[in-house]
């Protein structure tokens, strides 16, 4: 219990890193995000297209300069019925100017089953974006639901997370703290 108070402090404060300009990738796995991967190098993210219902269209360019939390779920996926509430927490308290949260359904996805899954799950933040071909997904690697990808303000990737994860936590809201002071 100690280790995890000792813990969750380091990240509060980002144990300097986050005035360091590097985040502690290791004080976030050990506070409770054990399946963040950081990448080795940081990688360009796909520029294939992605749409939202209303038929208009967006890639990942349109979010540079911001540090994004790129999500891709599916109204079938039970994992991502857990995890879609905490990005959408989390997009209500630190989406802006430097971050956001964008939350991709990827494949087969009925407007009517998106319009019932926000319903039932309580989503309010998060805009209805669309892959219905798996494009992204596929350009991206994702191979399993859900998938979650730290891209930095330069277009990068830099993190990812294979499964839910409860990005509302404080060790998910530190890593996200440290990548925008950088």
């Amino acid at each position: 219990m100690l280790r995890s108070a000792l813990l969750y402090t380091a990240l509060l404060f980002g144990a300097n890193a986050a005035f360091a300009g590097a985040v502690d990738w290791q004080a976030a796995k050990d506070a409770g995000l054990v399946k963040l991967v950081p990448a080795e190098e940081p990688a360009p993210v796909s520029d294939v297209e992605f749409t939202d219902p209303e038929g208009g269209t967006h890639t990942l360019a349109d979010y540079k300069g911001k540090v994004v939390l790129l999500n891709f779920w599916a109204t079938w996926c039970a994992p991502c019925r857990e995890e879609m509430p905490y990005l959408d927490a989390l997009q209500s308290e630190m989406g802006g100017e430097d971050f956001e949260v964008v939350a991709v359904a990827t494949g087969r996805n009925a407007p009517d089953r998106i319009d019932k899954f926000y319903e039932e799950t309580g989503l309010q933040n998060l805009p209805v974006l669309l892959d219905p071909r798996q494009q992204l997904a596929r350009a991206m690697g994702v191979v399993g639901l859900p998938v979650t990808v730290l891209i930095d303000r330069e277009g990068r990737e830099v993190a990812r997370l294979l499964g839910e994860a409860d990005w509302s936590s404080e060790p998910a809201k530190a890593v996200i703290r440290q990548l925008v002071a950088d």
